[in-house]
């Protein structure tokens, strides 16, 4: 079965039923993502506090002009359908700004009527990246989205104004002289600086970085890369193409190890078991943390002992005084104490050593893809352990009650499930003898 490719609205997790206020900044197709995520949450208003070129009213399915104040008696009279651009009069070719009297009543209205509005806040003159000119952006104090977007087709280019718009500034920021290549780092600097792509957001206002134009492998993996720095400072970083429509968004994920049962059935404290030389708490903890996720120790009854085994790693542990009481408490600590950032969770059990960082890798991947809210891995026609969980899911999860796993919220989130050949999954340390089997299997393997 193909697989279905996230909307933009879905990508940037924009919630459909519930109007919000975006700007768009940057270069490298910009407006082309605003126009499209207008269509996709439509009906809804579109403007600029700039300027936009002429041609682009197109774009519209309607285009209103107000260019004094009785101007805005035009809006009460119209469809409230598709995408409304809404603009002060033409100059030069290019569609004005409003007046601040007429930006005000407009932000009203589309509040009143429960629509979102979208702005876009400076200009690239359709370069494929940028750095803001003194007097740019423009984005009004009550936007609660800001969509930084960079062409990565601007990457190995010649630092010239042919590539880059407000050159000067660029090479400033990025730490490149005109004439070099600009390479990935160049673009992250400028992206992550207070100057640069950070500059003007509102404070509280989140943050996403698409870096658009990543048209082939190369530059998808370029993008990729870049990721992971830019998530220091951004909510979240989308690589996209829009011919036709692609987009991965990436997000900061977390690891919940649940390590407090007292594991009475097999006798002695599962999560100290020895495995080649180390304690499987150890094993999985430094396995989370090869994954590049971050690891929230969830502890119980061998709370001191697995402080001290794991007091060297960046992890956060945490204790659950419940734990008697059952699986689900152990997640509900799991879950309020991960960032507040975090855009999914993989469940890590304590006794389960033999999962590998690279099946937590394909977990975190194939989300990135989907934003699925529930993806489990499937080996041998089974579910198998260990599963993703969407942010999505987390208010779920933390009404969950006694002696009930992640699969408590299956009836309302369905899983997806991506296809995996290493049995090893499947295997539970149980008993003294699924612990042998454990430690004979992977020895032979």
């Amino acid at each position: 079965m193909k697989k279905k490719h996230l909307s933009l609205a879905k990508a940037l997790r924009l919630k459909i039923t519930s109007p919000r206020h975006i700007a768009f900044v940057g270069a490298g197709g910009k407006t082309t993502a605003l126009f499209q995520l207008a269509r996709e949450i439509a009906p809804s208003i579109v403007t600029t506090t700039t300027h936009l070129g002429a041609w682009q009213a197109e774009e519209a399915d309607q285009h209103i002009i107000l260019r004094k104040p009785e101007d805005v008696n035009q809006l009460e009279n119209i469809a409230l359908s598709g995408v409304i651009l809404v603009t002060g009069g033409e100059k030069d070719n290019r569609l004005q700004s409003l007046s601040d009297e007429n930006f005000a009543w407009l932000k009203n209205f589309a509040d009143y009527h429960s629509l979102s509005i979208l702005i876009e806040a400076d200009g690239a003159r359709q370069k494929p990246i940028k750095a803001p000119k003194e007097n740019e952006p423009v984005i009004p104090d009550f936007i609660d989205l800001v969509v930084v977007v960079a062409g990565l087709s601007g990457i190995e280019k010649v630092l010239n104004e042919k590539a880059v718009y407000n050159t000067e500034e660029f090479a400033n920021l990025g730490k490149i002289k005109e004439g070099e290549k600009i390479a990935p780092e160049h673009l992250e600097r400028v992206l992550l600086d207070k100057n640069g792509g950070l500059k003007n957001i509102p404070a509280g206002a989140r943050r996403i970085a698409l870096l658009n134009q990543s048209d082939s492998p190369k530059l998808k993996a370029i993008g990729g890369k870049m990721a992971r720095k830019l998530l220091t400072k951004f909510d979240s970083v989308i690589t996209a193409t829009f011919k036709p429509s692609n987009f991965q968004t990436f997000e900061p994920s977390a690891a919940i190890i649940l390590a407090a049962g007292s594991s009475s059935r097999f006798g002695k404290a599962k999560q100290l078991l020895d495995y080649h030389g180390k304690t499987f708490i150890r094993v999985v903890t430094e396995k989370a943390l090869q994954a590049d996720l971050f690891p929230v120790v969830v502890t119980g009854a061998e709370d001191k002992e697995i402080r001290k085994i794991l007091k060297d790693l960046p992890v956060k542990i945490v204790h659950n005084p419940n734990w008697s009481e059952g699986q689900s408490t152990s997640i509900r600590v799991g879950i309020e104490n991960l960032p507040k950032k975090i855009g999914s969770a993989i469940f890590l059990l304590a006794d389960q050593p033999q999962v590998t960082p690279t099946v937590m890798r394909a977990l975190v991947e194939e989300h990135s893809k989907t934003l699925n809210p529930v993806i489990a891995p499937m080996v041998e026609d089974r579910r198998a352990t260990p599963v993703l969980f969407d942010r999505v899911t987390f208010p779920a999860l933390l009404e969950l009650k006694g002696d009930v796993g992640g699969r408590g919220i299956f009836s309302k989130f369905s899983p997806s499930y991506l296809l995996w050949l290493d049995s090893n999954l499947l295997l539970d340390v149980d008993t003294p003898e699924d612990y042998e089997r454990l430690i004979g299997l992977l020895s032979q393997g």
